[in-house]
């Protein structure tokens, strides 16, 4: 075989493989347009959590600078979309007092939300002997003795989208649920059992993805 027929062989070769590579490269491109075309005609929604209620078991603020509390709290999360599933692959509930957390987390089980679907949950928050920073502590017992004591209820979780067969990537999913609570006197809950209030809110959370 002579150079010049090794050469042409060379050359036809590379041709072969460059044309296998763009022939790769255009059916990568395409997929992604058609999931990215699928995805706007779609326009998935966040879903929509409501604080239906909290149950109050403790709540001792007395001890300066630290914080004893038990909650139960009913949240249900809505899928409004009609071709869009959700995956939530992590939720952390906790409870806040002008942004400075007063619980440990609690994790609701990993779930997966059809499309129109509502899920309903009621996990525990509490946090033994929290400690809180000494110009809140001072408002916190104020607001306890006033009578009433505003506070936030959080999730912090990981959610995934599923369109079809298609499951996108991980997204960060956070809730924000006002909870207002009330003491003594002025206390409009309910008495469900020994030294436990339960406060019917139904309020409505922020949620940002």
């Amino acid at each position: 075989m002579s150079v010049k027929e090794c050469g042409n062989h060379g050359k036809y070769r590379r041709k072969i493989f460059l044309r296998i590579i763009a022939g790769i490269l255009i059916f990568i491109i395409i997929v992604l347009i058609t999931i990215l075309l699928i995805w706007a005609i779609l326009r998935p929604s966040k879903p929509r959590f409501i604080l239906q209620d909290t149950t109050v078991y403790a709540f001792n603020a007395s001890t300066p600078n630290l914080l004893t509390s038990n909650f139960q709290v009913t949240l249900s999360s809505r899928n409004p979309n009609d071709r869009i599933g959700i995956y939530y692959d992590r939720l952390d509930v906790y409870a806040t007092y002008q942004n400075q957390q007063i619980t440990l987390r609690t994790s609701i089980p990993p779930t997966y939300q059809g499309h129109k679907e509502i899920n309903v949950w009621s996990p525990f928050v509490n946090g033994n002997s929290v400690p809180i920073a000494p110009e809140y502590s001072a408002s916190l017992g104020s607001d306890q003795s006033a009578g009433s004591v505003f506070l936030m209820i959080k999730i912090d979780g990981r959610v995934r989208w599923k369109v079809g067969t298609f499951i996108s990537g991980r997204y960060h999913l956070y809730v924000r649920c006002p909870a207002f609570i009330t003491f003594g006197s002025k206390s409009n809950g309910v008495s469900v059992g020994e030294n436990a209030i339960k406060y019917q809110l139904v309020t409505r959370c922020s949620v940002s993805v």
